[in-house]
């Protein structure tokens, strides 16, 4: 009985492990980096990339086009700004500025779509590819000087679904503003301290 025990643990230690390389293996991730230090000049930008969008998120939450299309006009400055340079020496395998311009990129893009958007679903709806564009950026760069949750509404276009960015985990629904305001839960965040 004893060796019954003795076997059935070995092989429950064994599929645990099995299970863990699997786990670490997973290429769905974008590349990260692998020092959370960044230079001062770095977190500076970033910080200005994320505060723009927080403006933009808060505009969508009062349904204010005029001040969205502000926002975003400042959101693309600062992106096309980001110091990407800043990061070449923990980029050592030439993997994570590459990446990151990708998403930097994206987030211009999809910005300059939603200042040629006139009503605020149209907007909110380039919203939503700026927000993924802008997580994954956070995760690539493994920006770590404060925490940024991905918040999810269920209900967003249709019941497709969307998620947007925030610094707390206070629910303040970019994509119905005052008709569904705290529709929304808590999907990820990004926190490397």
């Amino acid at each position: 009985m004893n060796k019954l025990i003795y076997v059935i643990a070995v092989l429950f230690l064994f599929a645990c492990k099995s299970n863990e390389k699997k786990a670490a293996t997973n290429t769905d991730e974008p590349p990260v980096a692998t020092v959370t230090a960044h230079s001062a000049a770095f977190d500076a930008s970033f910080e200005n990339v994320l505060n723009r969008y927080y403006a933009l998120r808060d505009a969508l939450v009062a349904s204010d086009t005029v001040a969205a299309n502000q926002a975003t006009a400042l959101l693309i400055q600062s992106a096309d700004n980001l110091k990407l340079d800043e990061l070449k020496s923990i980029d050592t395998n030439n993997i994570i500025i590459p990446t990151a311009q990708t998403y930097t990129g994206g987030i211009s893009s999809e910005s300059k779509g939603l200042l040629g958007e006139t009503g605020i679903d149209g907007k909110r709806k380039a919203f939503q590819m700026i927000s993924g564009n802008l997580f994954d950026l956070t995760r690539t760069v493994r920006y770590g000087k404060e925490k940024v949750y991905l918040l999810h509404c269920p209900m967003a276009f249709n019941d497709a679904g969307a998620d947007w960015l925030s610094s707390s985990t206070e629910i303040k629904n970019p994509y119905f503003g005052s008709k569904m305001l705290t529709c929304g839960t808590v999907k990820d965040s990004v926190v490397l301290k």
